[in-house]
């Protein structure tokens, strides 16, 4: 009998020990199926450069449900990033995304080695970076370029019907700063304007900022009355989209927006708009993290060390809906050619019988003759030259 007990004994011990492994091992899975994923935004979702993103946080929780859990933090400024950084670590983020150009996200990377942290837009450094830093952007310069071409032949459509002058063909853009990025945004966009409307000419208002309504309104209603007729922006609010439409009432002005449709914005004037899709990088790396799989050899696009970006061709570029009640006949069939020519690679964008003039070395010029491959070695765009003749800054 004692030695019936006894195995009695042992083998509802055994079965206790076997149940509570099996209910450890099916809580750890749950736990590891679970990922937490922290957003820092310098804005917010009313700026149209926040909101592209949170289209990102959408989809996340369409694709993954309960398997993951956003943790958002917005408005922060570049110099307050640290404590958000370290707030979304101690909640257990196990990947971070900030739309910021702080500095210190990337230096703070090196500081939390089992976080990875991935900064879009951010230019690459000559510094040695830590393994979990990441840097992404869309090939924006491919959308700017594509929208141009909305844009030179709305212009064309005005010169036919004697609405201006081919000597008025003049386009006003609304530049955040003096950089690479918003350098080489205008530039493409310019460029696909004069693909269609070759009498096109530019200026450029700087706002020395990315988001202020006010500032950039002010420069698009300046532009305006310089006699500008088209208007697009790299700035993150609705200001120039409604300096065009409040314009709209006296003369034509028309808008190509930036990281939203302004058809809702500014249903007279806003022609169409190009985005960057963060989606694809975003969705694929919270996957890679959970996968335990480095984000580079998940995600798909162009690999440069952590850095990547994609075009047309993998979908990291959109041009969002056409506005057909104003956009001048044949323009839809006119930016699919263009796309269909990015994406596979028969289109260079930077190419022409133009000269540019590095803003900060007068010496520094290049010859669009041979043409200038943006991108070519990593996500931050790189031309940063002015156009002699056909753009100023003002």
């Amino acid at each position: 009998m004692k030695r019936v007990y006894l195995t009695t004994i042992l083998t509802s011990l055994a079965m206790l020990l076997l149940f509570g492994f099996l209910f450890s091992f099916g809580k750890n899975a749950v736990v590891s199926n679970h990922l937490k994923v922290g957003f820092i935004y310098e804005s917010d979702a009313s700026a149209p450069y926040t909101y592209n993103f949170s289209l990102a946080e959408d989809m996340l929780q369409e694709e993954f449900g309960n398997k993951v859990q956003l943790v958002i933090r917005n408005n922060v400024r570049d110099e307050e990033i640290e404590s958000p950084i370290q707030e979304l670590v101690q909640k257990g983020c196990g990947i971070i995304f900030t739309d910021s150009y702080a500095e210190k996200f990337r230096k703070l990377a090196a500081d939390y080695p089992d976080v990875q942290f991935c900064q879009a837009s951010f230019p690459i450094s000559d510094e040695t970076l830590p393994d979990n830093y990441h840097t992404f952007k869309g090939k924006a310069y491919q959308g700017r370029y594509v929208s141009g071409i909305a844009a030179g032949m709305k212009l064309n459509e005005m010169i036919e019907n004697r609405v201006i002058e081919k000597s008025e063909a003049l386009v006003g853009y609304v530049a955040a700063f003096p950089s690479p990025e918003v350098i080489s945004g205008y530039t493409a966009f310019l460029l696909g304007i004069r693909s269609v409307c070759p009498d096109a000419v530019m200026r450029v208002r700087y706002t020395n900022t990315w988001c202020s309504y006010s500032i950039e309104k002010e420069a698009a209603s300046l532009l305006i009355e310089e006699g500008c007729r088209i208007l697009s922006q790299h700035s993150d609010t609705i200001g120039p989209a409604l300096a065009c439409e409040e314009a709209f009432i006296e003369k034509p002005v028309y808008f190509v927006g930036y990281n939203m449709s302004m058809l809702n914005v500014a249903p007279s004037s806003a022609l169409v708009s190009t985005c960057i899709n963060w989606t694809p990088y975003i969705v694929s790396a919270v996957e890679a993290v959970m996968n335990h799989t480095p984000i580079e050899k998940y995600v798909n696009g162009e690999v440069h060390g952590n850095d990547m970006c994609a075009g047309f061709d993998l979908n990291w570029v959109e041009i969002l809906e056409l506005n057909t009640q104003i956009a001048a006949h044949g323009t839809q069939e006119k930016l699919n050619s263009a796309i269909d020519a990015l994406r596979k690679g028969n289109l260079d964008v930077f190419h022409g019988d133009y000269i540019g003039v590095n803003p900060d070395d007068p010496d520094d010029t290049i010859d669009l003759r041979k043409p200038y491959e943006e991108n070519k070695n990593f996500s931050s765009p790189s031309f940063y030259y002015i156009l002699e003749d056909i753009i100023t800054i003002e």
